[in-house]
Order: structure tokens, then sequence, then C-alpha cells
């Protein structure tokens, strides 16, 4: 007697499908993983890191099987009334943050750029992620019970997880095929997910601002570009003094989901950094914005970095980052300053850098 198409189904997935109290650790491993695996992606923009992001979404589609199975052994508890407890409702809302994850995830692959208000779908997906970890750690305390050794047959965990991530990968890989084959919008994402926004100038891109990072508009009239540090000769440059000579073709991919290639042009860090004589100690480059916003680039990086003045062939406009912006090739978009007015020479790195990410701008 044959398989039909369901029963063969479900007799692969009794074979992949580990014990209950390893389905639940495993779901957590990932989760923490997915979620650490997203913030470090938020700062690779080299496309030799590829591999984070494609381990982040094998990953998540080896999630979607074990959430499968978990809900399957608890529904009846969601199902019955008599089964709910106090600690229901925290799995309830842990359910649906983690199906929110997944499901805004998946549809941002296919490629649907759906706004909802201010936020793109990948930002979406990214606050549900971000919900969802201390929601697990809540929910397990209320639950806790490790796995027993007989829930590690080693031979047959080896095979069911190996099945399980193979599964994922080819899963993903023939996303990435029906993409293409369909020429949906998700074919012509970046290895980071972004997907394009075509066109020159400032308005072909958008305007976003990390966090609360939104001035008023710079008085180019009263702006002065500073450069201090482990330098020889400050300077202090008014905005009609600056002589934009170089440009740099770069991508600028931001964490909300979109990337555009564009021309800048402005001034080379290293022509700054030579003119003001670089101390033998300086390491870093730190870069700060009139709200305080900064970022740091290790001090050859920087050299090859733009303060750019112009995108194509116009002026910056204000949202933008005008008077004037950090252009670093391989860098993600918030790590790329805008309306800075100071360039620090350093010997030692900023690690408050990112404290300041998440502070700038509230008064």
């Amino acid at each position: 007697m044959g398989y039909g198409p369901v029963s063969l189904v479900r007799t692969v997935l009794d074979a992949v499908r580990p014990p209950p109290r390893l389905v639940d650790w495993s779901i957590f491993g990932i989760v923490l993983f997915e979620a650490a695996s997203g913030i470090g992606s938020f700062t690779i923009g080299s496309s030799s890191g590829w591999p984070l992001f494609w381990l982040h979404r094998i990953f998540g589609v080896t999630l979607v099987v074990l959430l499968g199975f978990k809900l399957a052994r608890v529904r009846y508890r969601l199902t019955e009334s008599e089964q709910w407890r106090p600690s229901t409702l925290l799995s309830v809302l842990t359910a649906i943050a983690a199906m929110g994850a997944l499901a805004t995830g998946i549809t941002w692959v296919f490629g649907l750029d759906v706004r909802l208000s201010y936020w793109t779908l990948l930002s979406v997906h990214v606050g549900f992620g971000l919900v969802l970890v201390p929601l697990m750690v809540w929910h397990l305390t209320t639950r806790f019970r490790l796995p027993t050794r007989r829930d590690f047959d080693r031979r047959r965990a080896t095979l069911e997880y190996t099945a399980l991530l193979v599964g994922g990968a080819v899963t993903y890989r023939a996303q990435e095929f029906a993409n293409r084959l369909l020429d949906t919008r998700g074919a012509d994402r970046r290895f980071t997910g972004s997907q394009p926004r075509r066109g020159a100038g400032n308005g072909s891109f958008p305007v976003t601002s990390w966090v609360a990072d939104d001035p008023e508009p710079v008085d180019r009239s009263d702006w002065t570009l500073t450069v201090r540090g482990e330098v020889e000769t400050p300077l202090d440059y008014p905005y009609e003094m600056l002589s934009p000579d170089s440009d740099e073709t770069a991508v600028l991919d931001c964490t909300s989901g979109w990337y555009t290639v564009q021309r800048w042009r402005g001034i080379r860090v290293g022509d700054l950094l030579d003119e003001a004589a670089v101390r033998d100690e300086a390491r870093f480059v730190r870069f700060v914005s009139v709200t305080g916003y900064r970022w740091s680039l290790p001090i050859e990086e920087a050299r090859q970095a733009l303060l750019a003045t112009h995108v194509d062939d116009e002026r910056l406009s204000h949202g933008h980052g005008a008077p004037m912006r950090l252009v670093a090739p391989d860098r993600r978009g918030f790590q790329w300053v805008k309306w800075i007015e100071r360039v620090d020479v350093r010997r030692r790195a900023d690690p408050a850098q990112w404290i300041v990410t998440l502070s700038s701008g509230f008064d």
C-alpha cells in the first residue's frame, strides 16, 4: 500500500521530530541566535559577511518547523478552556510574537514592500524579534524543564537536526529560485535583504533617521567643520571654504530594508587628515553630528571615506545630512553619520557610540 502525500509528510516529520523538551530548548536557542545574528547583521555591509545572513535565514526556516512541532503538541491547552492557566496568556503572547517575526520575515524575502505607518516590514520583523526574546525567557521560567539524558540519543539527534538544517537550506534556496523564476521584487535584494531604490539625487531614496536623530535644518552660513584631537594642526572650515573635489560611487544600505547606489561628491577624509598632520599615535577617526550622534572608523578605513556635500550633482538636502554626511563604503546606513560638524582623531575606539545611537536626538 502506497503513501499518500499527507501520510508521506507525516512520516517525514515524525522521523525528524526531536523529543519535546529538546524541541523547547532548541526553539529558545534558535531565537537567541536569530536575535544575535539579526543585531550583528546591522553592522555588516560588505558582501564577505553573507554567511551570517544565510545562516539567519536557514535557522529561521528551521524555527518554523520546530514551532509547528511545539504548537501541535500544546494546541489542546489553547482550544480547551479548562486547560487555561495564568501562564497561558504569556504562552499566547509568545506565540504571537514568534509567528509575527516569522510571517514578516518570510513576506519580506519574497519582495512584498508594505509600510505600516513609518515602518517597513523588515522593521516590524525586527520589532517582533526584539519582543520575542524577553517573552521566551519569561515563558521558560514558568515551565522550566531541562532535557534528560534520554532526550540525547546522539545518533538520532544528529540525524534529526541535520535533516532540519538541510531542509532549511534547501527551502531557502528554493525560495530564492522562486523569486527569480517569478521575477518578484525579492529577486533584486542585496545579500542583506535590502530592496533597491533606483534613480539619482536626493529624491531617489528615502529620508530616514536613526531613532530620534532629527535636527532642525543646519544654517550653512553659521556652520563650521572642525578637525581636532591627535593632530598637529587643528582645522576649522566654514562651508564656503570647502572644495568638494572627490567622487565616490557607493551603496547606501539602510537597516530599514532598502539600498541605493549613488555617486557622492565631497572631501576625502584622508586629505583632511594629511592637512591636519595626524600624529603617529592616532588609531581611530570619530565623526560627530550636530545632534551628538557619532561613529568611529579605524584610521586606515577612515582615510578612504568621503565627507559628502553632494549626491549625484545635487547639493545634499537637509534630510540626507546637509551640509555634510559621511560616506563609508561597506558600512550600513546608520554608520553614515549625517549633519557632521566635527572630526575627532583618537588613540582609542569609542564604545559609548553604541549608547549614543539610541539616545541622540532625545531632549
